[in-house]
């Protein structure tokens, strides 16, 4: 059998990748503050399946049962083909039911499983506990700030 290599990990001395104009783009800087958010939260829980955006899809089904795909489209901000997808593996585990609209033959309405609220407790405890690490590195002062200014950027391209 062939043995693979193993990489050294890296080092704390590794030479710092200069960004150039990347370091004063806001679009660059949040997707990069996403990802490793997003792997810190992955690693917190332990699933590799479950990421926060699957966290974020059951958080919304369940404040807000019954509500159909587009709406949850618009809220979440992710374009319809990807939360199809995700969508469908949170029904194949179990987690989500969709039921065909009696109204619009198109259109899905969404609602948790008994199992799927259940996992969501489990996920906001962990959600819960990473939002407290972000909060220490943004601190108290800052958070109503950052988030107002998400929200704005959010708002605004979202109108254009």
């Amino acid at each position: 059998m062939p043995r693979h290599k193993r990489h050294p990990p890296a080092s704390s001395h590794t030479k710092e990748v200069n960004l150039g104009p990347l370091k004063n783009y806001i679009g660059f800087q949040l997707r990069r503050a996403q990802e490793v958010s997003f792997r810190a939260f992955a690693r917190r829980v332990g699933d590799g399946d479950i990421s926060p955006g699957r966290f974020a899809i059951l958080a919304l089904i369940n404040d807000n049962p019954g509500m159909n795909q587009a709406e949850l489209s618009r809220a979440d901000g992710r374009d319809k083909s990807t939360l199809a997808l995700a969508l469908k593996d949170l029904e194949k585990r179990g987690l989500v039911t969709r039921k065909r609209s009696r109204t619009d033959g198109r259109a899905y309405h969404l609602d948790l499983t008994a199992l799927g609220k259940k996992h969501l407790e489990l996920l906001t405890e962990h959600a819960l506990a990473h939002d407290r690490r972000l909060d220490q590195i943004v601190g108290a002062i800052h958070k109503p700030l950052l988030i107002y200014l998400l929200e704005r950027i959010v708002s605004s391209l979202e109108a254009e």
